[in-house]
């Protein structure tokens, strides 16, 4: 065993379900699987279930219901919406950004109107992110845009050979832009549907060889690595309409150290795109005494009975994988050990961004 020690990760884009579709996940099981894939600090999607993430009070609520129930840090974003851009001010406080969504996901928050998309752009302050997530064509526009509105974007879950050209392209022209990409982009392609079905149903959807080939080839671009962690039940994704979404927290990590033992790329690199990139972007709250440690030779098969997600499965099942968390520091308290997560008092908290 040969242990390194890195700092603690951060998500910068989650689904935890909570409130709303707590079948799927909750705080709870969602933070417990954070800390067994090496998160400390997770930031949470708007785009819940039946209350959405509009509305101060809407906001007011999802604080309420973590308080007490986080295992790591987790921080919310804020939904975009037609109706809703007089109530920035009173959450600017509160959330790492606005989440504007472009293209159908889960939910209803789907924005198409340009005129629209326009304004929320000049409306909300330059001073905190604005996540997009938009796809081929739309991306395309909010980069065209860019000039006009005079603000920069963070392009959510990248995944076509197009996208990340265009991406690379703004950001020699100078474009304040930035971007992630989910480990299921990198690993699988639309050829694993047959043997996924409903499994591997997402959006975006899975692209081609070339897109994965592409984004494996463009990680100098890619400023981050992001789950985009999304559950649904076993049924559901067996059903004859699959919701999109897949879970990825306790398997991005070993994911991405299997690149960094193919020599994709380097383990500073990985602690950049996982740790140093989000922090710096989102203005996560520094958390002192907190780090991961890590065995980078060990050799095992993805499983999901040994997952920590409510929903039980991953579309990685049996892969073979180099690299494990083996321990976690949160604060000073160990909160994993030997890979598991220990029966400690929730060690988690709601944050803010310090800046």
């Amino acid at each position: 065993m040969a242990l390194i020690r890195i700092p603690g990760l951060v998500d910068p884009h989650v689904h935890l379900r909570d409130p709303g579709a707590t079948h799927k996940e909750d705080f709870i099981t969602g933070t417990q699987a954070a800390l067994a894939g090496g998160f400390t600090t997770l930031l949470d999607m708007p785009n819940n279930p039946g209350d959405s993430i509009v509305s101060p009070g809407a906001l007011s609520r999802k604080i309420t219901a973590a308080e007490g129930r986080l295992m790591c840090d987790v921080g919310f974003f804020y939904g975009a919406s037609p109706d809703n851009l007089d109530t920035y001010s009173e959450v600017t406080r509160d959330v790492f950004g606005l989440k504007m969504y472009l293209d159908h996901t889960t939910g209803d928050l789907n924005i198409e109107d340009l005129a629209t998309i326009r304004r929320i752009m000049l409306t909300w302050p330059l001073s905190k992110p604005l996540c997009v997530h938009a796809e081929g064509r739309t991306l395309a526009m909010v980069l065209g845009l860019l000039p006009s509105v005079g603000r920069g974007v963070h392009f959510c879950h990248v995944s076509q050979q197009v996208e990340i050209e265009l991406i690379r392209d703004a950001k020699e022209r100078g474009l304040p832009v930035t971007c992630e990409v989910s480990p299921h982009h990198l690993y699988l392609t639309e050829d694993d549907l047959p043997r996924l079905e409903g499994f591997g149903v997402m959006k975006p959807p899975l692209g081609r060889g070339y897109d994965v080939d592409a984004l494996w080839a463009s990680l100098d671009v890619v400023d981050m690595i992001a789950t985009d962690h999304a559950p649904h039940t076993l049924v559901e994704k067996k059903g004859q309409h699959p919701p999109f979404g897949v879970p990825g927290l306790e398997t991005s990590v070993p994911l991405m150290l299997t690149a960094v033992h193919r020599g994709r790329l380097s383990l500073d690199r990985l602690v950049e795109m996982m740790h140093a990139a989000p922090h710096r972007v989102f203005h996560t709250e520094v958390q002192p005494e907190t780090y991961v440690e890590i065995d980078d030779t060990r050799h095992w098969n993805i499983a999901s009975d040994n997952l920590y997600t409510k929903c039980g499965w991953t579309p990685f099942e049996g892969m073979p994988v180099v690299g494990a968390v083996t321990c976690v520091t949160l604060r000073g308290e160990t909160v994993v050990q030997d890979g598991r997560v220990l029966p400690l008092p929730t060690a988690g908290c709601f944050t803010r961004p310090v800046a």
